[in-house]
């Protein structure tokens, strides 16, 4: 009875503390990631990479000076105005997907839930501000490559809104700079510095090759498009890697992209050899 007791006491007293015998998460593997890697691109950005590639064959190889040809960033999608903005709609929800997927790879249980991809709600008016400032380092030297393209006919002439006029023109349009923006840094900065950061890559290879990526994308615009989105991604990823913020190039993506798109028409009748389309 004694040797029993003794043995309920033993037993009692190495009863497992709270989490002991819970299994430690297991890291994907590195062809796991390669794999996801692969599949997040193929849905959005690395498909508009090849065919950036296939359109800059293409327009090389036309008829047509590259200078005299146009890209139209946010074309009409239908002569009838209710399917049009159906479709506007529709586009921008979709390639939205994407971002839910990096969302949804990158979620955290605990607090805050994607804080791998820089953003946990602090220091919001701060990073606003920040965003701004990157409008301006970012913005008017992207515009004088643009101009510095099209006047040595290198760059095609780029329509950032070609759609009619409707009452949910500027809204949609300002959708479409918001899809650009969450697109494009979720998956450059966020989702691919977290995960090749994860394959052991070092933090200038991933500046450079994300930056790539980025450029690569934009060369449907001409060479200078890509040398300008080059240094755009440069830019960009040092600052990232220094703050690990993400949410001041959400800002000035939108904010260039916005005013690109809205501010266009005016800047095409107010100057129409540089900005205006090809007669």
């Amino acid at each position: 009875m004694f040797l029993n007791v003794g043995r309920s006491i033993e037993i009692v007293t190495h009863l497992p503390q709270a989490g002991e015998f819970s299994e430690t998460p297991k890291l994907p593997s590195r062809a796991r990631l390669w794999w996801e890697i692969s599949i997040v691109l193929a849905l959005g950005l690395g498909q508009s990479a090849v065919y950036a590639f296939v359109q800059l064959a293409y327009r090389l190889t036309d008829e047509t000076p590259i200078s005299e040809q146009v890209a139209t960033l946010n074309p009409s999608r239908s002569d009838r105005e209710i399917f049009d903005f159906t479709y506007q709609i529709l586009s921008i929800g979709f390639s939205l997907v994407p971002v839910v997927l990096v969302c949804f790879l990158l979620w955290q249980t605990r607090r805050p839930h994607l804080e791998r991809l820089g953003l946990d709600g602090t220091r919001v008016t701060r990073d606003v501000g920040r965003g701004v400032l990157l409008v301006l380092a970012i913005g008017i030297p992207g515009l004088g490559l643009y101009l510095a393209g099209r006047a040595l006919g290198l760059t095609v002439a780029i329509d950032p809104a070609g759609l009619d006029a409707y009452w949910w023109t500027v809204p949609v349009l300002l959708l479409a700079a918001a899809r650009a923006s969450l697109q494009e840094e979720f998956v450059v900065l966020g989702y691919l510095f977290a995960r090749l950061k994860q394959l052991g890559w070092s933090p200038w290879t991933i500046i450079i090759a994300t930056s790539i990526l980025r450029a690569s994308y934009h060369l449907y615009q001409g060479y200078p498009a890509f040398i300008g989105n080059l240094a755009m991604g440069l830019l960009f990823g040092w600052l990232y890697q220094r703050t690990g913020r993400l949410f001041p190039f959400l800002v000035a993506h939108f904010l260039i992209d916005a005013t690109a798109f809205v501010g266009y028409p005016w800047a095409a009748d107010t100057w129409p050899a540089l900005f205006g389309l090809p007669v």
